[in-house]
């Protein structure tokens, strides 16, 4: 999504008297795969499960997260959280990145990691024999340290105001890798997840919705479900 666009969206919410609510999208709290954003008791308890080396996620990232966070969560309606749905070790490698300091910076760093997706993602695919090496290293830390390496997760980080050591502590953290890759298999066994993205709200997986355009229709129709109960 362009400037133009996020532009607009915020003029839409201003004129519509939101300038003058709280902005819910301050409101973040880290769960056991990701992170919530918004108001905790929100009727609409919205989930995405997301994957960083997917590239639709990519651009349900570019087009539905911007409108999301600004006519959903910041009026308080709707509450957001991201799990990661992880693929390979570099998508586990990125969510580490994504995750590291305080709850607050995840949204931006979620974002930058997907702005960028289309830099570092050909990688995957054109990595000489030594890097395939380096990235299935034994020392699974050791792996991580230098997929971001690689992939230059360390100067996106560095540009966003990180130390190297931060970004260290945070990769080689293999107790919450371990969590994190445990909830994707629990998140796979209870939803039937197949693909990402996927979406659920309030804890029902929504069929065949992989999509910014086939999810505003299932918001926008529970929220009118919500306003007429």
């Amino acid at each position: 999504m362009n400037f133009l666009k996020v532009g607009l969206l915020v003029g839409a919410l201003v004129l519509a008297g939101g300038a003058t609510q709280p902005n819910w999208n301050n409101t973040v709290v880290e769960t056991d795969a990701g992170h919530r954003i918004g108001n905790p008791e929100a009727k609409l308890q919205l989930t995405e499960f997301v994957s960083y080396t997917c590239p639709h996620c990519a651009h349900f990232a570019d087009e539905g997260d911007p409108v999301l966070k600004i006519l959903y969560v910041h009026t308080g309606k709707v509450a957001v959280e991201i799990r990661h749905f992880l693929r390979d070790p570099v998508d586990l490698t990125a969510a580490l990145m994504a995750q590291c300091g305080e709850p607050s910076r995840f949204a931006l760093n979620h974002s930058a990691l997907m702005a960028s997706q289309s830099k570092w993602l050909p990688l995957m695919g054109s990595a000489s024999p030594a890097q395939i090496q380096r990235w299935t290293n034994p020392d699974p830390a050791a792996a991580r340290r230098a997929i971001a390496s690689d992939f230059g997760f360390y100067k996106m980080m560095e540009g966003r105001g990180y130390r190297v050591t931060d970004l260290d502590k945070c990769i080689s953290d293999n107790a919450r890798a371990m969590e994190l890759a445990k909830a994707t298999r629990a998140d796979a066994q209870k939803f039937g997840i197949r693909g990402t993205p996927s979406f659920a709200i309030n804890g029902k997986l929504l069929e065949h919705v992989h999509s910014w355009d086939a999810l505003k229709p299932q918001i926008d129709t529970k929220l009118a479900e919500n306003s007429a109960n």
